[in-house]
């Protein structure tokens, strides 16, 4: 059975990396499986009954997609999954089906279905609605919307109100085509601005009783097939343009392999389209005869969708980082999701505010996507866990500047923290000095204030578990080394609330002596600054901290 799934889920296109199943009891999935089949189908039914989407397009495909997964994990309770079109059909048939298209995961996918296939072209997955346009004498007389592929609505009342080139073609001619109705944008680059929900918008203006010229002014078409127009491509998409329909022929191009459709995906993604688009459509040359078309994915043709800007991800686990200063980062492990071309496996929730406005815990379904392209973020809790473990966050009143020089209970990671900021480069510049081999001392008992290390003597570091001799040769030349470094590295290393240009001379005794006042006639330094540096100068543990480096012959203490 954990092949089957396994294989089946490979045909979903899910951020997802594991596909893995939930441990739930039965009852809990069938909630569940309920819950999000009626979620979905209220969403299908606002779509296609008001043309509006409450849900982005692919966060909508990765709900889908996990509803699907439900399924197959728990088939004893989960029902045949529906058809999303249901709600869509209408009154009218399409004079020829529609077909739909299978989406595949990933490059290694891709490569397969190319395999062995001859005369394959690629083109922008245009996002907008899916029409079938009737003309006579090159005049448009019908618009019928994609409906469940076989039967969709009349929309033909608002061909007056369309732009004249989509209405009268360049010749009069007979012919029925299937296409793409988008809202045409300017320089519109999908890797950076996404989709912006222009498929509603068009949606939207279809389902309006009456729809007026000035509004419609941004439509276009891209035609996707003529099922009784030439057969080889070439010559379909340049009488196309000659018709005065050029958006296929600029956007499609023969490919040869899986490197050319993926370049071609990648200067479509990141390069200025006039429309929004999800992804790329492989379509092979040759295609059955369209009376043999049928509403379902067809064999000739697949997508290859964009990398998601958003991606639903499960909560593993939230933990609490108190960093140097004191302030606690809830750090969100989830599962492992694919966001734009990166693994995501930990995301920040930036405040132990924000994550308790939210209220993260683990199981929840969170919604991710990228801050300037870059970093992970969160932009909301999508779905409650069915079983929520409700985590206590640590304290804030707890931790703050002067707080944990030492490894007391509770006060572990601060102290971490202190200690790689004094090794680093800010600091000490310790090369090879790094977490973990802070942690390897303080798990060996060597390290309850942050300069025991400066006393290690070689043979104590040789003993250290996870280190060898040579490491520890090396470890224990890179402290003494330490010891000689300039006296303003040892106080920014120790931490010191000051501006970063602020000449801090060559005296401790001469900066602990100074008042708030004479902080403040420093350069860069204002009263909350000034009280701050007293504050550090005054603490008993930093006092301490000087007092041993000072009977360590330590440069200016």
């Amino acid at each position: 059975m954990s092949r089957l799934i396994a294989l089946l889920l490979s045909c979903f296109a899910l951020p997802a990396l594991a596909d893995t199943c939930p441990d739930w009891p039965e009852a809990t999935a069938n909630t569940r499986i309920t819950e999000l089949r009626e979620r979905i189908g209220h969403w299908d039914r606002y779509y296609h009954s008001l043309g509006q989407s409450p849900i982005s397009d692919e966060l909508y495909d990765q709900y889908l997609a996990r509803l699907q997964r439900l399924r197959l994990c728990f088939p004893g309770i989960a029902e045949a999954v529906g058809n999303p079109l249901a709600s869509a059909a209408g009154p009218l048939r399409h004079p020829v089906a529609h077909t739909g298209l299978d989406k595949l995961a990933d490059e290694q996918a891709v490569g397969e279905w190319l395999t062995g296939r001859q005369g394959v072209w690629i083109q922008p997955k245009v996002d907008g609605v899916a029409i079938t346009l009737v003309y006579r004498g090159g005049r448009l007389v019908q618009l019928i919307s994609r409906g469940d592929g076989l039967h969709g609505h009349d929309w033909s009342r608002h061909i007056p109100a369309l732009p004249v080139n989509l209405r009268e073609l360049a010749g009069e001619h007979d012919l029925i085509l299937q296409g793409e109705l988008f809202w045409r944008l300017d320089g519109h680059v999908q890797a950076e601005a996404g989709s912006r929900n222009v498929r509603s918008k068009v949606a939207g203006l279809m389902a309006r009783q009456h729809l007026d010229a000035e509004d419609a002014t941004g439509l276009d078409l891209f035609i996707w097939a003529w099922p009784r127009g030439p057969e080889d491509p070439r010559e379909r998409f340049a009488r196309l343009a000659a018709l005065g329909l050029p958006n296929t022929e600029r956007y499609s191009q023969p490919v040869g392999s899986l490197d050319e459709a993926a370049r071609w995906r990648q200067h479509w993604y990141r390069s200025p389209l006039p429309f929004a688009s999800d992804g790329v459509v492989l379509q092979q040359s040759r295609q059955p005869a369209a009376a043999r078309w049928q509403a379902r994915p067809s064999h000739w043709s697949v997508a290859w969708k964009y990398p998601f800007a958003q991606a639903l991800a499960e909560v593993r686990d939230v933990e609490f980082r108190v960093g140097r200063t004191g302030r606690i980062t809830p750090l969100v492990h989830v599962e492992p999701v694919r966001l734009d071309d990166r693994t995501v496996r930990q995301v920040s929730a930036g405040s132990l505010k924000r994550w308790g406005e939210l209220d993260i815990q683990p199981g929840d379904q969170i919604v991710l996507s990228l801050a300037g392209l870059t970093i992970p973020r969160i932009e909301a809790v999508a779905e409650r866990g069915p079983e929520r473990r409700v985590l206590v966050a640590p304290d804030p009143a707890r931790y703050h500047a002067l707080s944990c020089w030492q490894p007391t209970p509770g006060c572990q990671a601060q102290f971490l923290e202190r200690l790689n900021w004094l090794a680093g480069k800010q600091g000490l510049n310790m090369t090879g000095v790094g977490p973990q081999t802070w942690r390897r001392l303080q798990e060996a008992g060597q390290l309850e204030s942050l300069v025991d290390w400066i006393e290690l003597p070689a043979q104590d570091l040789a003993r250290l578990d996870g280190i060898a001799e040579r490491s520890s040769q090396q470890l224990y030349r890179t402290f003494q080394q330490a010891r000689k470094q300039p006296f303003a590295r040892w106080v920014r290393g120790l931490g010191i609330p000051a501006p970063s240009a602020l000449d801090l001379g060559d005296s401790w005794a001469a900066l602990a002596a100074r008042s708030v006042e004479q902080w403040r006639q420093q350069a860069g330094v204002g009263a909350l600054r000034a009280r701050q540096l007293v504050a550090f100068f005054q603490d008993p543990q930093v006092s301490s901290l000087a007092a041993r480096l000072r009977e360590q012959a330590i440069e200016g203490f």
